[in-house]
């Protein structure tokens, strides 16, 4: 009887785990309702499952470090110009605004959020037809008022330190137009709903504010970022690669420090 238990229990687990494995799709309800004008006014808000995937956790790992990707499904369809990520049940729900350029067509891009309660986590893009919607639930709580997960001295003392890794064998990657890669950037983003682990004071908002990611004069893309953006951001994505030796990224901060640095495509021999 007690093997048969544990059996059912494990089934049960694999069956649960599988589920949670699968594209789960927003659930109704909660703060979008009141959040809907201050974020896309009056604009028509068009079912974009046809256009583009929005991938999230069902139950996140960690709710400091969720991440998000945004991939295009059909590559003939208009280029998606613009997104706006939104966490319903944030403290500040408009994660981030990001504009792309030419190069970034067909869209497939990667970063990581905080989320504070569970809330779905929904994408506004804009294209040439109209502002399509996509996303996902996702479980997690406390990711906005998580501890830091380095030491505030050791924070400081590497921020806007950045590294560009590209994904695949770099001579192949030097011989085909479209390549991944990404972009890493130290900065503890902090949310302001932190507390000094010492002090159990506040720690004060302190986060990226602006980046923008070029390559020579092209404008891959450029972010307008609030508090859940997570700590360390990272920006991982596909684009088509224009000859330019290096990637050039340039990134402000909400206390005015600018970080500009230019990341060579291939390391030095």
């Amino acid at each position: 009887m007690h093997r048969l238990i544990i059996a059912a229990a494990l089934i049960a687990t694999a069956f649960a785990a599988s589920a949670e494995d699968q594209p789960n799709p927003m659930l109704p309800g909660g703060s979008w309702d009141d959040l809907r004008y201050d974020i896309a006014q009056d604009a028509e808000l068009k079912d974009g499952s046809a256009l583009f995937d929005v991938a999230a956790p069902y139950r996140a790992h960690d709710a400091a470090i969720v991440p998000v990707t945004i991939t295009q499904i059909d590559p003939d369809a208009p280029r998606i110009e613009r997104v706006m990520l939104v966490i319903d049940e944030n403290p500040a729900p408009l994660a981030a605004t990001i504009t792309f350029g030419a190069a970034m067509h067909p869209l497939d891009f990667e970063t990581r959020i905080r989320v504070n309660q569970y809330s779905n986590v929904r994408v506004l893009a804009d294209t040439a037809t109209g502002t399509y919607m996509n996303g996902r639930f996702v479980k997690a709580s406390g990711g906005c008022s998580a501890p830091a997960t380095k030491d505030p001295a050791q924070a400081l003392a590497t921020m806007g330190q950045m590294r560009l890794k590209l994904f695949g064998d770099p001579a192949v990657q030097q011989s085909v137009a479209r390549r991944e890669a990404q972009v890493m950037i130290r900065h503890p983003n902090y949310s302001g709903l932190q507390r000094d682990q010492i002090t159990q004071l506040f720690v004060s908002a302190h986060f990226i504010s602006a980046l923008e990611v070029r390559q020579g004069d092209d404008v891959l893309f450029s972010l307008e970022g609030g508090i859940s953006i997570s700590e360390n951001p990272v920006f991982r994505f596909w684009y088509s690669d224009n000859g330019s030796p290096a990637l050039t990224v340039r990134a402000v901060d909400t206390d005015g420090n600018v970080f500009q640095q230019d990341l060579p495509k291939m390391p030095p021999a």
